[in-house]
């Protein structure tokens, strides 16, 4: 300050010692070496300090709400993302179940669609063998207002019925045979299978000679080419070993090998028959 006085050590130089003072107002000066004093008491260091200890303090105080602040905000945005983690998983949960649901209603009606599909075609097929009677025998096929694939006294196999003739004697050419067999909207048995000709073996007996046999719906045409009676070549044979196959008609020799009976005969004679027409009521849709 202006009022403040500075002291100083004064120092004489060449070991002269300063004259005595003529007068009270007489000062001597000489080189002057004056001390740095501080420039700031100990009390304007401790306010300095106070104040800075103090802004420091509200900085790191302001620093801590912040980092509160913003753990607080992230707490809350996770809590938040997992709630809807929880929500979005949920959904995808409920979701895959009604995925699953649609999925089983789909198959369920591709089902009933098949079913649905199978039947039309089922009904359209007995439609069918009904339009092919002029009049149709419904108390042989349907017995107590239940219908059967096949009429009565024919026999069933895949899905095919047979009609075995084992009325008392009366035994019928060839061609007498098959236009019985027309009557009954039949045809002589046409043998596609193995398990056809031994179903057929089946359901055959040996009767008057060794000789007769069952006509079956295989003859020559005009020009000796054996057919079946539906137009078909013969692509199966079941034919007896030492059959020459020399006479135009077939027939079915029981008491032979059941794989091997086949033999050719003259249409004239007289033999029992084997009816064959599809069933009324298919089981199965090839």
């Amino acid at each position: 300050m202006a009022e403040e006085i500075s002291y100083a050590t004064v120092v004489f130089k060449n070991g002269v010692q300063p004259p005595k003072e003529k007068k009270e107002d007489d000062t001597v000066y000489a080189t002057v070496q004056v001390a740095t004093l501080p420039s700031k008491t100990p009390n304007v260091e401790a306010a300095a300090e106070s104040r800075y200890f103090y802004l420091l303090l509200v900085s790191l105080v302001i620093l801590c709400v912040l980092l509160v602040t913003c753990i607080a905000a992230i707490i809350s945005i996770c809590v938040l993302m997992a709630n809807r983690a929880e929500t979005f998983s949920a959904a995808l949960s409920n979701l895959t179940l009604v995925k699953q649901q649609l999925i089983m209603e789909r198959n369920l009606l591709e089902n009933q669609t098949e079913k649905l599909l199978r039947d039309i075609d089922n009904l359209n097929w007995t439609l069918g063998i009904i339009l092919k009677h002029d009049t149709f025998p419904v108390n042989e096929f349907c017995p107590d207002k239940q219908c059967q694939p096949c009429r009565k006294q024919w026999i069933h196999f895949q899905e095919k019925c047979y009609w075995f003739d084992e009325r008392p004697p009366s035994w019928k050419t060839w061609d007498q045979s098959q236009r019985l067999c027309k009557d009954k909207c039949a045809d002589l048995v046409v043998i596609d299978s193995q398990q056809e000709q031994e179903f057929i073996g089946l359901h055959t007996k040996e009767y008057y000679t060794r000789n007769h046999g069952y006509w079956m719906g295989l003859r020559k045409n005009d020009e000796g080419k054996l057919l079946w009676v539906d137009g078909r070549n013969v692509t199966l044979g079941f034919w007896s070993k030492d059959s020459d196959r020399s006479e135009p008609c077939v027939s079915f020799i029981p008491v032979e090998n059941i794989t091997a009976n086949w033999r050719t005969r003259s249409c004239s004679m007289q033999n029992k028959f084997i009816c064959e027409t599809a069933v009324l009521i298919r089981t199965s849709v090839h």
